[in-house]
């Protein structure tokens, strides 16, 4: 029996706090990843370079944090959701696994928000298994009219016999993301409700991971004082069992 971990985390840009009193983050994000021991780790709000943070932090890593969160063995592949004054973000993913091809699509609903999603496809014992990252927006209709252009996406760019896995911050603690997802085949593990935001003192879930073609089986959120130090997120962990083939 074949388990996939699938972790989804929004790293808050690598940065916590404001003015002066923000700090670097970065690096102990990356002793965290490794610690997730994921097969597949998500993740939003992912700095690829800000030449404004680069001068005021000594320890700016000299590389995307993309790949500076990767773990040794792991490929990371990144695109960017919105550029700045200063330099540009977006979504993430990390596998242990091969991948074996990317791309991205602009969700974008209005001027003042850029979004997107990236789509990863990786090759698990041989099998493909389609990895899409989100970060929804702030605004209800917006999320309304980004999931619908998810499940077109889905339906264009997946095969409909092959697994798929949908994680993010989808900034969204209704019954939305379910229905949505759900019309469409995708399943989370609904054996538990488990809260993500804000990090110090979880009240909602706005990170989810859903699939097709995989069975869920169990969910974690780690807590405490290193984790929410890191992010205004906690990660979200959820395990998968490969179908037998």
């Amino acid at each position: 029996m074949t388990i996939l971990r699938v972790a989804t985390y929004n790293i808050h840009k690598g940065v916590q706090g404001l003015g002066p009193r923000r700090r670097l983050e970065i690096h102990n994000l990356g002793h965290a990843v490794e610690q997730l021991d994921a097969d597949i780790v998500c993740l939003q709000e992912v700095r690829k370079v800000h030449r404004r943070e680069a001068e005021y932090f000594t320890r700016w890593p000299d590389m995307p944090q993309a790949d500076f969160l990767a773990p040794e063995g792991y490929e990371a592949v990144y695109r960017t959701n919105a550029i700045t004054k200063h330099g540009e973000h977006g979504n993430a993913m990390l596998s242990r696994w091969p991948v074996i091809g990317h791309q991205h699509e602009d969700m974008s609903d209005h001027r003042f928000e850029q979004r997107g999603l990236l789509h990863s496809e990786v090759k698990v014992h041989g099998q493909s298994i389609h990895v899409v990252v989100v970060h929804l927006g702030l605004i209800r209709a917006s999320r309304v009219r980004q999931l619908a252009q998810l499940q077109q996406f889905i339906a264009r760019e997946v095969p409909a016999g092959e697994p798929v896995v949908v994680a993010g911050d989808f900034n969204e603690w209704g019954t939305l993301v379910r229905r949505a997802l759900g019309s469409i085949g995708l399943a989370a593990f609904d054996k538990e409700r488990v809260a993500t935001f804000p990090s110090r003192l979880p009240l909602v879930q706005l990170d989810h991971v859903y699939a097709r073609g995989l069975i869920p089986v169990g969910l974690e959120v780690p807590h405490g004082r290193i984790w929410w130090r890191m992010s205004d997120h906690l990660p979200l962990i959820a395990e998968f069992r490969l179908p037998a083939s």
